[in-house]
């Protein structure tokens, strides 16, 4: 049974100002601390009206007296204690599988990731051999035919001599 505070509830979570109302009540704070309260509390009306009622408080506290309790009630009160320390040690012990299960999930996803970014950077950025070898297919293709021409002069008289133009008039 874990009791939590409420949010917005001023016992749970006084203010700082009241705070250090409380901490001046009780002699608490440091020289510095007490002049600037003490220069709040000349200054603003707001702040003694708050130490006056904090001050009637404690008053009414004083007032009660201390309650007396037996042993039972301090054996009962520790043994709360202790049943809700073995609850958050059984909660915290049940998570722990689930919180080392999603560790290792976002580290192999981590791998995962960089593995897929070098193989990418890899990819994109060494050169490609077979590029090259489908440029030159076509030159590959007629290497046999290429070889027993012998000499590029003779290529090139060839062309020279248009007689291996296309009918729409261009020569390639």
């Amino acid at each position: 049974m874990s009791h939590e505070p409420v949010e917005n509830d001023p016992i749970a979570d006084p203010p700082p100002l009241e705070e250090e109302l409380v901490a001046y009540l009780d002699g608490e704070l440091d020289a510095q601390a007490e002049r600037r309260i003490e220069q709040l509390l000349a200054a603003d009306p707001t702040v003694r009206e708050t130490l006056r009622q904090l001050e009637h408080t404690w008053e009414l506290l004083d007032d009660l007296g201390a309650a007396d309790v037996d042993e039972t009630f301090t054996r009962t009160t520790l043994e709360m204690v202790a049943v809700e320390a073995e609850e958050e040690v059984r909660q915290v012990t049940a998570e722990l599988p689930r919180r080392r299960g999603w560790r290792l999930a976002m580290q192999l996803g981590g791998l995962g990731a960089a593995a897929l970014a070098g193989f990418l950077a890899v990819a994109l950025l060494r050169p490609d051999p077979n590029r090259q070898l489908l440029e030159d297919l076509p030159v590959l293709e007629n290497l046999d035919q290429y070889e027993q021409v012998g000499d590029i002069q003779f290529l090139e008289m060839l062309r020279e001599a248009h007689l291996f133009e296309k009918e729409d008039g261009h020569g390639t």
